[in-house]
């Protein structure tokens, strides 16, 4: 069928067979469908939707468009974890050894900063040698040796799905939830997974700030990703505040350190690494419920062979044998601190998260265009959590900054990001709804 006709039948609200749908994603990739014609088939999508049936065969088509990875000679279960994006958010490096700790694989697919939020692959650059994009050889090497291996998406991984995002990004057709959905999931279907858990963030740090949007993201993922035959599971994890006492790059890779050796016990970070790891395990079937789950994470954790897998995979990709032992040594730091004093006596009531993000950004932690270079070293750090009893002049967080008017300019930024009020506020739970097959 023309392309033309496949845009006609979903503009007027019909529904696309999986060879249409198949069609028109390959014609995408080898660029004989013009970015007019992918450009209305998005619009047409985002306005009319797609059927679950629809959504797998566009994920399929996607995921299908370059290589798809295969672990069968691995002999563990090979699983992820994707967190739709949010502020000191960095899960990824602490929940990757942890789980491969407990017996998975996980070839963990990562991707850059997306306007405020940051990208794990940013951060892991601040470790020295640190490769986010080795060969296949490396890649397999690493999983088969550490467990884990962290990495960003090879030029031939869904394919489609870059020249459809880059489409979608400047068509306001962004938020579209099949799309969505079919953009995340091509990756990690890609990838050659058994099982994975999703991390859908809800707040005003998060790309879905209505529960009832991100509630119908995660639907949507679970439900594509079992139909794809991917056992899925998500969960609904608060994104109102940082999630670490941190954000930026180095600083957050300098947290996960912390964080593996014992030193961020009880805290909402520690929660939801947590669950998800377990729901990881049970997603595998490596445990048979989340209590005999969270018991083995926490073992892992505790005993120190998480941490022993994070220093093995940093350097089978490239970086330091020493890192767990010296990475204060190894990663950059700003040369300015600020600290950021509270206006008033009071509770920590509310933050304005999204700001924090691009605070990071505006020191040059993250880009404003493409082709900016990240200054790993910069950011934020001591946030106080809301609820936090705080005295006029006490530090509510810290700066660390490149030079004095850059580290003054973010201090007040990050001052007028909190709300400071005479009522303690009602807590968030950090993890909200799980979302199952249905």
């Amino acid at each position: 069928m023309l392309p033309q006709e496949i845009i006609r039948r979903k503009r007027d609200g019909g529904t696309l067979s999986g060879e249409e749908i198949a069609g028109f994603i390959e014609g995408l990739s080898k660029e004989t469908i013009s970015e007019g014609q992918v450009a209305a088939f998005a619009m047409a999508v985002f306005f009319k939707g797609m059927t679950p049936d629809e959504i797998v065969a566009l994920t399929l088509a996607m995921r299908d468009s370059g290589d798809v990875l295969s672990w069968a000679d691995v002999g563990k279960p090979v699983a992820d974890k994707h967190s739709t994006g949010g502020v000191g958010d960095n899960v990824s490096l602490m929940l990757a050894p942890i789980v491969a700790a407990c017996g998975l694989a996980v070839p963990m697919i990562s991707g850059r900063g997306l306007g405020h939020t940051g990208g794990t692959l940013d951060k892991l650059q601040s470790i020295p040698g640190y490769n986010v994009m080795p060969d296949n050889a490396i890649f397999r090497r690493t999983v088969d040796r550490a467990g884990c291996a962290i990495i960003g998406q090879t030029g031939n991984l869904a394919p489609a799905d870059k020249r459809l995002y880059a489409i979608r990004d400047v068509t306001a057709t962004v938020e579209s939830i099949p799309l969505i959905t079919a953009s995340i999931l091509s990756k990690k279907l890609a990838a050659g997974l058994g099982s994975l858990v999703l991390d859908v963030k809800v707040g005003n740090g998060a790309f879905m700030a209505k529960a009832e949007d991100a509630e119908a993201l995660a639907r949507s993922l679970v439900r594509v990703a079992n139909g794809a035959g991917v056992k899925t599971t998500a969960l609904l994890t608060d994104m109102n505040e940082p999630l670490a006492d941190c954000a930026g790059n180095a600083i957050e890779v300098q947290n996960a350190v912390d964080f593996l050796k014992g030193r961020k016990s009880g805290t909402r970070l520690e929660q939801v690494t947590l669950a998800l790891a377990a729901e990881m395990l049970v997603n595998a079937r490596v445990e048979s419920d989340q209590a005999a789950a969270l018991a083995r994470c926490s073992e892992m954790l505790g005993s120190g062979r998480a941490a022993e897998i994070f220093g093995q995979m940093v350097h089978e990709l490239g970086g330091p044998l020493d890192f767990m032992e010296k990475a204060e040594n190894y990663l950059p730091r700003g040369k300015v601190e600020v600290a950021v004093l509270a206006e008033r006596d009071g509770y920590l009531n509310a933050c304005d998260t999204r700001e924090l993000g691009l605070a990071v950004v505006s020191l040059g932690g993250g880009r404003q265009r493409p082709s900016d270079t990240i200054d790993h070293g910069v950011g934020l750090s001591g946030f106080s959590p809301l609820g936090t009893r705080i005295t006029k002049g006490e530090p509510i967080a810290f700066v660390q900054a490149n030079d004095e008017a850059a580290a003054a300019q973010a201090a007040k930024t990050v001052a007028k990001c909190y709300q400071i009020s005479e009522t303690k506020p009602i807590a968030v739970p950090a993890i909200g709804l799980r979302i199952g097959q249905e």
